[in-house]
């Protein structure tokens, strides 16, 4: 490690020199005077007991200037000897170190003085510098306001331009004319940028770059510049010696490359006295064509000199010449210690050393054997001579003493180090001297919150009195202190120091710095915080999660077990049509828990292909039933949810398992305690009066006790046929007595229509659509059903050869039955635009016509209940998914336990905040959790402005970003299992079970968890994109998105805001354990500590007040929020702009969450994003001239904001994006600070802020002039549109270029962006391209509402494109103009390069679902290819047919055929047909991959072998 580094470290005890048993320290003659070494050794070792051995290494412990005698050398060595504790060791033979070190040849290389006059041109280069120099100075007169931040500026810019100066003079006198002018070329190269500074910068620093090119063009008049290569091999570099171009010094340089031949392995380190040497020699170098087979290049340090080098260039320029890639290498004496190069075979001193430390150093860098160490001496010159003589002594002295020491001297002299000041931390051992201190107090003000306007630091005031000094030390305002005076010292410089340690030990003592001394970082409090970095993954939407689901307690029953009366809460279902000639039986729940009011009593709409039901939901009181009411309650249920929704004969021979009848046993294990309710019918009629229909009810326990004596029926051939209870007839006696005979009773042939029977073979329910006159079970059975073959004749050999039966009435006609089917997700209004798409994807609607069925009656068991109650069996899986939403969401509810009043927040909030995207459904927590988010901030950043006094504004804003980060939210929403109440995927009607039904589609646990809850366990937890996110097993276990969580603990906030105010979301998070408490004592205190602030009325504030149209009761607040806090006051606007940006973003979020009900929730953010930001409040303030009245010292800022103000339209209308200059920060800041202001003066009265602030804010942007950055407009626009956009940014030097490519299906766009930040180029780029777009006829339509967005499902539906879902991401106007453009006007420049794209290779294609359009969209993106669009076509069969093939064929009455459509730019339209498949997705496969082989055989792409 670096010394500092361990310095460091010792000082914050973080590390003790116990710990350490050896040191090995390089360059050991370092540690002298304030260096690291130095005070390692003395603050350190020498006080420690247990000190570790130093080993020290340097190739010359002499280090001053000048001659070192013997006796100065024994000094030096002493003194070292002395700080290191050592003794000093040297080599008196060199023979065997020249083994593994050879030593440098050394040689004097001379030249002759300069002969060439350079007078005139210094004199005129002189000239032009003062003349500049006094424009500087005249122009920082002239400024009318000039504080602190420019003069430090005109400081700066003037040293700078002096240096400049100096530079040039050096070159011309040392190198010559080419150099001098190369040199002017390097600072005019490193003129500072001036973008965002000020009018009169921005002068000053032309007036420098005018200077630097005057020079330029004072030296090349001197020079022969027309020829560009005058370098070149006819040159004649003696003649531009006389001429001045070159200095004879560097003529006799090049003669020393020009030694050195042709060949490549040469490596030469070229030392030089300063950093413009370096840099314009090597570029002289590098124009030498006789040198040209050389590689040049220079090193230099990393200091903070505009020339220096950042390291990580020093670091590839110093490989490069160790791995022989550069040859020639320029460097200063920053490469005279610690670089080993081995095949360095010549070092050149180009300038002297002047020390012999720099002197031996410099010649070691020459490693190789026979390697040169070759000095420049002028002839003639007595300086240069003296100086390499006394140099060369030194050395001799140097290792003469160190040979021929005293071993004992080093015993005898006494060590005497001073006593430092030092203030030491009793609990870990930290400490800080009075010299360190001083680069603390640095530190700790670097921490402090500031910006471009103001950089907090400390300043320091000295007093001289009585021979003393005495020094004030001032903090910034956001400073734990502010003032603190040192003691009496007696230099300034100490007094300084003093200061200080002192405000260092008080800066501990209040806790601003730890107790390692260092400026401390807030952490977060232990009761609701979480640490970063601890559980990194929380709360992220890459992380996935593994929980359970929370049960209903409500649906628990234990009336299962009694043999007696039970007890039930009775709830009434109506169901209403709005076709009034479809009705609906009525229902009633029969429950054991009473429930809430608002679960309990309820209206709900149920949406089925073309008509509505409306539903009522109501408690009538209590029902008692006695055993037998309950047997056949049970027995209702079970049949009718079996038989429509599940299967009444269960086993078959092809399963291997025997056919039984479902409810021939006991029936108990189809039961669960903890779903336990009754479904049963209502006798129909207006009356108020609740009648359960018991003949309807009985008639299904003699269905059942018919099937059981009838169980023998068999499905597989191996059955006889039942003995009826009537006796045969023909159809002759059918005719005549209109009576049809079914399996159990004969029926009036007038009576059937709408009747409900059940097949006695199958076990399945139909409706009765009417009697097909004509036809008997010996009618063709390919005719009747419009089979095209089938391996049957009529019905009767139908049923003998599948069913084993033999018809006792096959005279009879057939009937034409309607059948049951699945139930479906009624809780979407899929006729409804905004969710025909979502609807449509979750597979909650199916519109195909049903095959209806032909069968003989006697193989139907009449059912005698009425057809409307088969109708509201489809009902019910909707309602009662709803209604179990309630019930759970009303189970948190009474978690939470919050009542208030006369107000509960309804159950229905709660479930919305419960509810995802991925439920499809017509609500959302997004909307709520964007308030919640607000609510959250705002309460969070109240409660520490008012619990934090003395905080400034960053420990504020870190102590909220913890409290309100997504991981914290995570953990607090699984320590309260919100986890389990979140409804995380679309209601799927046929994985819902009522109590007494079997599932027909069970999904069993593979989840490797016993229990209902998952445990909170990283095992639980993947990062796995395959992971299936809301698919849940019989267990109720279903991964989750991490960032769920977080977002429905914001959403619980929002809606317990949005039913009980502020008081409610309080409570709500009280309940969470978030500490956001407002006590109004607090408010108190505040108002109370501002008030006894020294105030001076003034005219400023009285107009201020009347613009914003409040007087405030405390006058200071105000004068507070006006003060930047580069006025170095005691006080500044940074703690109030904390708390009015919550405020802000709370009043706004609140606004338009009212104000745009029917919006989608990622449009409300947009709107949100747009009207909560900095550019926006600017804009207020620059409207309401509230600018003029903030309070400042920033030169850099008083013109940035008087740009802005004359950048701003005459009428004002600043609702739309206004590209070119932005607001500053400060002007944002500013109106946030009133804002804040306002708040705390009003005794947090966010309705009366909202009256003041909404007119200052209007107009509030709405969604018809809302803006999109231009890269998300891109990205939109070509999504809806299955364009593909390919992106590509290099650095240019400081630019970033930005290339965006789009290809249209006749023409490849390309737009180019340039800016210092890669996403403002991205966003030039991307507005360029949209501009193009649109004089194509290609535009993006703002809608004014918009539907909710279900592109969150996880179905590898995503894979396909579908026309909803561009309809849901923008809707697209393309004008009726063609956009066709005529070959003439083709730009072949911007279209070369996918020209010459190489054929694309895919290894293999992934032949499972999905993988094909995968495959085939890739190829697409990457080529820059418009989107394929598929078109599916269904083809019917009555009789089953093969579909699909290997191991997806299968059998089937339905298949698709899909046809896909390709648009290949410059190629043309390719369109394919696919295969047969049972479904949609299958069959796009299918199309996909013969067009991925049509490709292929077109020449596209290759498809390699797996």
């Amino acid at each position: 490690m670096t010394p500092q580094v361990l310095l460091d470290a010792l000082r914050k005890a973080f590390l003790s020199l116990e710990m350490m048993s050896l040191m090995i320290i390089d360059e050991c003659h370092r540690a002298t005077g304030n260096h690291p070494y130095a005070k390692i050794m003395k603050e350190f070792y020498h006080k420690s007991n247990n000190k570790p051995k130093i080993f020290g290494m340097t190739a010359s412990p002499v280090v001053r200037k000048g001659v070192s005698s013997s006796n100065d050398c024994e000094g030096q060595i002493s003194e070292l000897e002395s700080v290191l504790d050592c003794m000093i060791y040297t080599v008196e033979d060199r023979k065997e170190m020249e083994a593994y070190v050879p030593s440098a040849k050394e040689s004097c290389r001379f030249f002759d003085p300069t002969q060439f006059s350079s007078l005139d041109l210094k004199a005129m280069v002189e000239t032009s510098w003062l003349k500049a120099d006094a424009s500087l100075s005249k122009l920082q007169d002239s400024l009318q306001t000039s504080y602190e931040d420019m003069d430090d500026k005109f400081k700066t810019l003037q040293k700078r331009l002096s240096n400049d100066h100096a530079k040039i003079l050096h070159c011309l006198d040392n190198l010559g004319l080419i150099c001098a002018y190369e040199a002017v070329k390097v600072c005019l190269e490193n003129i500072p940028d001036t973008k965002e500074e000020c009018e009169a910068y921005r002068e000053s620093v032309l007036q420098c770059k005018n200077f630097l090119e005057e020079v330029l063009s004072i030296i090349g008049e001197a020079l022969p510049l027309g020829d560009e290569n005058f370098l070149n091999s006819g040159f004649d570099y003696l003649k531009a010696v006389d001429l001045g171009y070159l200095s004879p010094k560097l003529h006799e340089l090049l003669q020393l490359f020009q030694s050195f031949g042709e060949t490549r392995q040469v490596l030469c380190l070229i030392f030089v006295e300063r950093i413009v040497t370096a840099k314009v020699i090597e570029r002289f170098v590098k124009n030498v064509s006789y040198l040209s087979h050389f590689v040049v290049s220079y090193l230099t340090g990393s200091n903070t000199s505009v020339d220096s080098l950042a390291p990580k260039m020093q670091k590839e320029t110093l490989e490069s010449f160790r791995s022989g890639k550069v040859n020639l290498l320029f460097a200063t004496d920053v490469v005279e210690e610690g670089i080993h190069v081995p095949n360095c075979s010549c070092v050149i001193r180009f300038d002297l050393p002047k020390t012999v430390r720099s002197y031996v150093q410099s010649r070691g860098r020459a490693r190789q054997s026979n390697s040169q160490f070759i000095m420049m001496l002028e002839r003639g010159n007595l300086k240069q001579r003296n100086q390499l003589y006394d140099i060369i002594r030194s050395e001799y002295s140097m290792t003469n003493t160190a040979m021929n020491r005293d071993p004992d001297l080093r015993l005898l002299k006494e060590r005497t180090f001073e006593e430092t000041n030092v203030y030491i931390v009793d609990s870990t051992g930290a400490s800080i001297t009075a010299d360190s201190a001083v680069s603390l107090i640095h530190r700790y003000c670097e921490k402090l919150p500031g910006d471009k306007y103001y950089m907090p630091k400390p300043s320091f005031k000295l007093t001289f009195s009585g021979g003393l000094y005495e020094c004030k030390l001032t903090l910034p305002v956001s400073a734990a202190f502010q003032t603190i005076v040192g003691p009496l010292s007696r230099n300034s410089h100490l007094a300084k120091q003093l200061v200080c340690l002192e405000a260092c030990r008080q800066l501990h003592q209040m806790g601003a710095l730890d107790d390692h001394l260092i400026p401390s970082i807030e952490e977060p409090s232990e009761n609701h915080c979480i640490s970063k970095g601890k559980d990194s993954g929380a709360g992220t939407t890459k992380r996935k999660e593994l929980h359970g689901t929370t049960c209903i307690h409500a649906l628990s029953g234990s009336w299962g077990e009694k043999p007696d009366v039970a007890v039930f809460f009775a709830y009434k279902f109506e169901f209403s049509c709005n076709i009034v000639s479809v009705v609906y039986s009525g229902f009633v729940l029969l429950i054991e828990s009473k429930l809430a009011d608002d679960v309990g009593n309820i209206e709900l709409d149920l949406y089925l292909i073309r008509k509505m039901v409306k539903t009522c939901v109501s408690l009538r009181g209590q029902v008692h039933l006695d055993a037998e009411q309950m047997m056949k309650a049970k027995r209702f249920q079970e049949f009718f949810f079996n038989g429509l929704f599940g299967r009444l004969f269960i086993g078959s021979k092809s399963s291997g398992t025997s056919r039984e009848f479902l409810l021939q046993n006991k029936t108990s294990f189809l039961w669960s305690p903890s779903n336990m309710y009754l479904l049963l019918p209502l006798e129909d009629g207006s009356s108020n009066e609740l009648r359960i229909n018991w003949p309807w009810i009985t008639a299904c326990t003699f269905a059942v006790e018919f099937l059981n004596k009838n169980s023998l029926l068999g499905a597989d051939g191996d059955g006889g046929n039942p003995s009826w209870n009537h006796t045969g007839s023909s159809v002759t006696e059918c005719k005549e007595t209109n009576v049809i005979h079914f399996a159990n009773s004969p029926v009036d042939v007038n009576n059937l229509s709408n009747m409900v029977v059940l097949a006695i073979h199958t076990g399945r329910i139909y409706s009765i659509i009417e009697l097909v006159s004509d036809t008997s079970a010996d009618s063709s059975f390919n005719e009747t059903i419009d089979s095209v073959s089938s391996e049957f004749a009529t019905f009767s050999e139908y049923f003998h050869k599948k069913y084993g039966i033999v018809l006792k009435h096959p005279g009879q006609p057939l009937l034409l039955l309607k059948q049951s089917h699945n139930p479906h997700n009624l809780l979407v209004n899929f006729n409804d635009e905004g969710f025909s798409a979502k609807a449509s994807q979750a597979g909650l609607v199916n519109e195909k016509p049903r095959n209806n069925i032909h069968m003989p009656p006697e193989l139907l068991l009449v059912l005698d209940v009425p057809v409307g109650v088969l109708k509201a069996f489809y009902l019910l899986p909707s309602l009662m998914h709803r209604l179990e939403s309630l019930m759970l969401a009303s189970q948190l509810r009474e978690e939470i336990d919050f009542h208030s009043g006369n107000f509960n927040i309804p159950s229905s909030l709660i479930l919305e905040a419960l509810t995802t995207l991925r439920c499809c459904e017509s609500f959302s927590m997004e909307r709520l959790e964007l308030l919640g988010d607000s609510v959250l901030k705002y309460a969070v950043s109240c409660h520490l402005f008012l619990r934090y006094p003395n905080k400034h504004e960053g420990q504020l804003s870190a102590r909220r970003s913890w409290a309100v980060c997504n991981s914290t939210l995570h953990k607090l929403g699984t320590d309260h299992k919100l986890q389990g109440y979140i409804r995380d995927s679309a209601f799927d009607p046929r994985h819902w079970v009522a109590p007494g039904q079997r599932s027909l589609r069970p999904v069993p646990c593979k989840c490797r968890v016993d229990s209902l809850e998952v445990p909170l366990n990283k095992i639980f937890q993947t990062e796995d994109p395959k992971i299936k996110v809301g698919k849940s097993c019989d267990r109720g276990h279903r991964w989750m998105c991490s960032k769920t969580i977080s977002d429905c603990v914001e959403a619980l906030i929002g809606a317990y805001y949005l039913s009980g105010g502020l008081i409610a979301a309080l409570h709500m998070m009280n309940w969470l354990g978030i500490d956001a408490e407002l006590d109004p004592s607090l408010v108190a205190e505040a108002i109370n500590r501002v008030s006894l602030r020294s105030y001076v009325p003034n005219d400023e504030i009285h107009i201020i007040e009347s613009k914003i149209g409040y007087k405030f009761s405390v006058k200071f607040f105000l004068q507070e929020a006006l003060t930047h806090a580069s006025m170095h006051e005691f006080y500044c606007y940074q703690r109030l702009e904390f708390l009015g940006d919550s405020v802000l973003d709370l009043l706004i979020t609140r606004y338009l969450y009212h104000n745009h009900t029917d919006i989608d929730p990622g449009e409300l953010t947009d709107l949100r994003s747009a009207s909560v930001n900095n550019e926006s409040f600017a804009q207020v303030a620059v409207r309401h001239d509230l600018h003029k009245h903030l309070q400042h010292c920033s030169t850099l800022l008083l013109n940035q904001i008087s740009e802005y103000v004359q950048s701003f339209p005459e009428s004002h209308d600043t609702t739309g994006s206004r590209p070119g200059i932005k607001g500053p920060k400060a002007l944002g800041d500013l109106v946030e600070s009133i804002v804040g202001a306002i708040l705390i003066d009003t005794n947090l009265n966010l309705d009366e802020v909202w009256r003041i602030v909404e007119p200052l804010l209007s107009p509030i942007v709405t969604l018809d002039k809302l803006e999109l950055p231009p890269l998300r407009e891109l990205n939109e626009l070509c999504d809806s549109l299955g364009y593909f956009i390919k992106e590509k940014c290099v650095n240019k030097g400081e630019m970033v270029h930005a290339e965006l490519r789009l290809q249209l299906d006749d023409i490849l766009l390309v737009e180019e962006g340039f800016d210092r930040s890669r996403k403002v180029a991205k966003g030039k780029a991307a507005s360029y391209l949209l501009k193009e777009l649109e004089n194509r006829g290609i535009s993006r339509k703002r809608r004014k509402q918009g539907c909710v967005d279900s592109s969150q499902t996880t179905d590898d539906d995503s894979l396909e494109p579908t026309i909803h879902k561009r309809r849901r991401r923008a809707e697209i106007q393309l004008l009726e103009e063609s956009t066709t453009v005529p070959s003439a006007t083709y730009d072949s420049s911007k279209t070369a390069c996918s020209t010459t794209t190489a054929t694309p290779v895919i290894v293999t294609i992934n032949t499972k679902k999905g993988g094909p359009r995968t495959t085939l969209f890739e190829l697409c993106k990457k080529l820059l290819w418009p989107m394929p669009t598929f078109k599916a076509t269904e083809h019917k069969s009555s009789a089953p047919m093969e579909i699909g093939e290997g191991a997806e064929r299968k059998k089937g009455f339905i298949s698709f055929v899909s046809k896909i459509t390709l648009n290949v730019p410059r190629f043309g339209i390719i369109e394919c047909t696919g295969d047969a498949r049972a479904d949609k997705k299958s069959s796009s496969d299918s199309a996909a991959l013969i067009m991925l082989y049509e490709l292929e055989q077109l020449g596209k792409l290759i498809i390699g072998e797996s």
